[in-house]
């Protein structure tokens, strides 16, 4: 394994359909502008209720990835 440094950034992603497509957003959004991501982790969750139902997700995760040499 190579020695790496890694930066970290805070995205919040959003979603109607869950949780896991809430990541997707955040990920495919930032992948537009961040290079070399290389691993996330969800640090909170929430969600909008409506009537009694969930109607929307929203997931932080912290990013990391390599700098440029």
């Amino acid at each position: 394994m190579s020695n790496h440094v890694y930066k970290q950034i805070k995205l919040t992603g959003s979603s109607p359909e869950g949780i896991e497509q809430a990541i997707a957003n955040a990920l495919d959004r930032a992948s537009k502008t961040v290079k070399h991501m290389r691993w996330f982790e969800v640090v909170d969750t929430r969600g909008q209720i409506e009537k009694g139902r969930v109607a929307h997700w929203q997931v932080t995760i912290e990013v990391g990835f390599t700098l440029d040499d």
